[in-house]
């Protein structure tokens, strides 16, 4: 089952020409740098080269992720329907005695956001999501603490 993560319009434009610079002119800067430290010899203790191999696995892992993300995000506007806790709303919420206000939606939005970004996929966004205000859930940690938090507030996200 294919996950949907909601993006604005913003964030997919942002993305999409990240991915499109490491298909080609970042790919492209990485492949000279390998075949210029490959034309130096010895490849065993050849430190440019071993970096910029390293360089292209991460680029090239960041470039699978962007696609399958591109792929499945939702695009637009931030759910309309404030009834229940969704991907792209502003949540206010009390947890564990302390109020906090997030986004809730992809990492990538922390890039535009001057709120902190919940992923709706974390511990906290999988046990919010759905909730109404004044609904309490309790979710675990990746510690293994039990947590609650109390929906306050629900807002559409205005970017």
């Amino acid at each position: 089952m294919t996950e949907t993560t909601w993006l604005s319009q913003e964030a997919y434009d942002r993305l999409k020409a990240e991915l499109d610079y490491l298909q080609g002119e970042g790919m492209a800067e990485v492949v000279k740098r390998i075949a210029a430290a490959r034309s130096e010899g010895d490849l065993k203790e050849n430190g440019g080269y071993h970096a910029a191999r390293e360089e292209q696995g991460k680029m090239n892992g960041r470039i699978a992720m962007l696609k399958t993300l591109l792929k499945t995000a939702q695009v637009g506007e931030a759910p309309s329907d404030l009834s229940a806790v969704q991907p792209g709303t502003v949540v206010t919420a009390q947890i564990n005695g302390q109020e906090q206000t997030f986004l809730l939606g992809s990492r990538e939005l922390a890039v535009t956001s001057d709120l902190p970004v919940y992923s709706e996929k974390s511990p906290l966004g999988l046990a919010l999501t759905g909730a109404q205000i004044g609904q309490t859930r309790t979710y675990l940690t990746p510690s293994g603490r039990e947590m609650s938090a109390t929906v306050t507030g629900i807002k559409p996200y205005t970017g």
